[in-house]
């Protein structure tokens, strides 16, 4: 599954209720037997001290990330940063060199606050993004229900509903917006309010711009804007014959439930879609000629990837719609160019393959592939020779005019496109010998393949990078997971323009805190080299043995570490390992960033969770550090983490001892059609009944469950819905197994950040795999946000 559980300040509401089968141990069981150790509420309250809503706001001048100006001639950009008074907002023109604060914050907070009721503190405003007005005389953010305005002469605030606001999507010349309204598409006037329908013959199930991929669904248009602001591209979305899901809440009363469309691998009816042209000024629906597409993407399990409609792009003159089709496996891509006016389509080339297409190497960001009919071209990207390349394909005949990129390391994301001097800004990792192959780097290169330049200095860390529109500007925040970042404007050429941010940990190291430990360890081949992370107490003694705990996440759209760039808390491993263990976290085989062949180590068969590079790896540690005491092995994650977590405890009985699968996908067949069918493959059942998916089913191991195992799931979670692991329990009942399980009422899919489902993770391993005993009932407790 896709989510990998990060660790962030929730509020737990007081009314709702954590169903367990856990029995609580009462006060007087803390006193200690048979020699068992007793942890004490302040063992737990000095592990709390490195989660990361504590640890977080001792790093100051950090967490640079421009948001550059709407036509901004200059290129200006803001950012937020924590400073010694608090949080800053910035604003910085690179022309001028300049930086300074994006509005007066003071008057802000005292306007907002007086419009609002409520006191809001100046350097602890309630938002954390805004948006000036095209005219920069004013802000707007949203807060709760209301989007605000706030005027920067006399720092007057208003407000109005969001609830339309902020499921609009906006022309490219902030003069009108489309949405939704009973399954069909409306635009709306930004100046005088008026409100006209674009289509008439939306159905439930058959709507137009329609955000349901089944495991998320938002009520926002996908739709692409032309560049002159007089079209959109978009579709109708055919999900008639989807089955559906459902889900029930928990409540005094009649029950409500929850139904929706989500299509799952192996159905007959999986949600398609018919393109379409709409012009906007002129309401008018242009059918694109052509069959209906699968609701696909050569980047995630969504036609939006983070919110972008990703595989779509305009010409220039908004005249053509170039866009891809991805087959239904992922196996198969069609790059398309639709003329706006008639429909018609033409088929420009294809590129097919026998494990899956991505067109990046994370399930985020922007595809990798550019639109160029100034000079008939299209920039491609392939990892046809194992690594992610860029191609140059010529757009009238489809034929192959070069390869671009070339040599070990990935295109991860082309950044901006200088067709003039036919110039490609791309993020690429890999291409330095001897580093961390994770650390990413901007790069500039020729069409002709020619002229590779890295733009990012210090070589040896981890380049967080955004441009800025007409590329001319890069802010790039470095750093390793090791060291805090410095950030800096840099220019086309990768000269240093100004220095922004240089992170202060000082306040960090007062509290004790150490980094991690960055581990290289070998694979199930014995020969691939896996990057990781170990975190051990900060008052670590080699003369003492250590039980060992896996943080998982294993694939295939990310791993166990991810970024590589600085974190004061890793979610909880530092607090975990404060209690008493090492914790790890290991990128296995079957993960992106590195070779194709190494990402798809485990292509149709995704019970294989990376665990035999998992176990490799910790043996590997476990036989140079004898401080790892091995046989005391234990196992976590969330989502697809959890799904791996059970599937170790049932895989690899006799080494993981105890383990705690929260919210896991435990058989593909039960989640969402586009994962299973990506990684797995479409389902096949043979003559005998078995089929292809039963190899990752993790009820049909849980017979060999041996050690302490703890399920977890909410019962709303409409991205895994709870059938997956009640799929677990019923095997294990069958099996006659002793298990535990936490069922959280109307918990959606991140119930793991609640203090509640962290402490029971703490108490689990200190318990069974310490072998001691826990604080009574201990509370944690993470800081409000400001304004909640």
């Amino acid at each position: 599954m896709r989510l990998r559980l990060t660790i962030r300040p929730l509020r737990a509401s007081a009314c709702v209720l954590a169903a367990t089968l856990l029995a609580a141990l009462p006060a007087a069981a803390q006193a200690p037997a048979n020699g068992r150790r007793v942890l004490t509420d302040a063992d737990y309250h000095r592990a709390e001290q490195f989660m990361p809503y504590n640890t977080d706001p001792l790093v100051l001048h950090s967490g640079v990330r421009a948001t550059w100006l709407w036509h901004d001639p200059d290129d200006r950009f803001w950012y937020r940063t924590r400073t010694e008074r608090g949080e800053e907002f910035v604003l910085v023109d690179p022309v001028k060199q300049t930086r300074g604060p994006a509005f007066d914050q003071e008057k802000l907070a005292a306007g907002l606050s007086t419009a609002a009721g409520t006191h809001y503190e100046a350097y602890a405003l309630p938002f954390r993004a805004f948006t000036f007005s095209d005219d920069r005389q004013s802000v707007w953010f949203d807060l709760g229900a209301k989007r605000w305005t706030c005027s920067l002469q006399g720092y007057t605030c208003t407000s109005q509903d969001n609830k339309v606001l902020k499921n609009e999507s906006i022309s490219p010349d902030h003069t009108k917006a489309v949405f939704i309204r009973d399954w069909n598409l409306w635009v709306r006037d930004l100046k005088t309010g008026k409100e006209t329908p674009l289509t008439t013959d939306g159905v439930e199930n058959f709507g137009y711009a329609t955000d349901n991929a089944g495991w998320e669904r938002t009520d926002r248009p996908i739709v692409l804007w032309s560049p002159d602001s007089t079209k959109v591209a978009t579709f109708q979305q055919d999900q008639r014959k989807d089955g559906d899901m459902y889900l029930v809440n928990t409540q005094v009363g009649h029950p409500k439930l929850e139904a929706w469309k989500y299509p799952l691998p192996g159905d007959k009816n999986v949600t398609m879609i018919e393109r379409v042209i709409i012009d906007v000024d002129h309401p008018k629906v242009v059918r694109l000629k052509m069959p209906p597409d699968q609701h696909r993407s050569t980047l995630c399990d969504d036609v939006a990837c983070g919110g972008v409609w990703s595989d779509v792009q305009w010409s220039p003159d908004s005249k053509h719609l170039a866009f891809i089709s991805t087959s239904r496996d992922h196996q198969h891509e069609v790059v398309r160019v639709a003329d706006a006016g008639n429909g018609d389509v033409r088929d420009v080339f294809h590129e097919d393959v026998t494990t899956f297409y991505d067109s990046a190497q994370a399930m985020a960001g922007r595809a990798n592939w550019a639109y160029l009919p100034q000079s008939n071209e299209i920039i491609w990207y392939s990892e046809r020779d194992n690594w992610g390349q860029l191609y140059l394909y010529d757009l009238k005949t489809g034929a192959l005019k070069q390869q671009i990129t070339t040599g070990d390391g990935n295109v991860d994301q082309i950044l901006y496109v200088d067709a003039p001097h036919r110039e490609i800004y791309f993020i690429g990792n890999g291409k330095q010998p001897g580093i961390d192959p994770y650390y990413q780097h901007l790069y500039k290169i020729g069409f002709d393949g020619k002229g590779l330049q890295m733009l990012t200095p210090v070589p040896d860390a981890d380049h967080d990078v955004s441009m800025s529109d007409d590329g001319r500007f890069f802010v790039d925040a470095y750093s390793t997971p090791v060291v805090p970042p410095v950030a800096f404007v840099g220019d086309d050429q990768g000269k240093q323009v100004m220095a922004l941010e240089k992170a202060d940990i000082s306040r960090l190291l007062a509290i004790g805190w150490k980094p991690p430990v960055q581990i290289v360890v070998k694979a199930r081949d014995g020969k691939t080299d896996l990057y990781g992370l170990m975190y051990r107490p900060t008052d670590f003694d080699p003369s003492k043995r250590y039980p060992i705990i896996n943080h998982i996440y294993p694939g295939p759209q990310t791993g166990s570490v991810g970024s590589r760039t600085f974190r004061a808390s890793h979610g909880d491993t530092q607090s975990l390992a404060e209690l008493g263990f090492i914790v790890v976290e290991i990128d296995g085989m079957g993960t992106p960033w590195r070779s194709h062949a190494f990402h798809a180590a485990y292509y149709g068969d995704m019970g294989d969770n990376t665990l035999p590079d998992q176990v490799a790896g910790m043996k590997e540690l476990a036989a140079k550090d004898p401080w790892i005491d091995l046989d005391k092995a234990g196992i976590y994650g969330h989502s697809g983490g959890g799904f791996a977590t059970a599937d170790a405890m049932f895989t690899y009985p006799d080494f993981f001892k105890v383990g705690i699968s929260e919210a896991g996908n435990h058989d593909n067949r039960v989640y969402e059609d586009d994962w299973g069918e990506r990684w797995q493959g479409l389902l096949v059942t043979n003559p005998d009944g078995t089929t292809n998916y039963d190899s990752q089913a993790n009820q049909l191991k849980a017979k060999n469950l041996k050690g302490h195992l703890l399920l977890a799931h909410g019962t709303m979670d409409t991205n895994v819905p709870p059938n997956n692991t009640l799929l677990v329990v019923n095997a294990l009942i069958a099996a006659n197994k002793d298990f535990d399980l936490i069922m959280l009422p109307n918990r959606n899919h991140g119930f793991g950040n609640e203090p509640y489902m962290v402490r029971r993770r703490w108490d689990y391993f200190v318990r069974y795999l310490m072998g001691a005993t826990p604080p009574f009932e201990y509370q944690l407790t993470p800081p409000k946000e400001p304004g909640s």
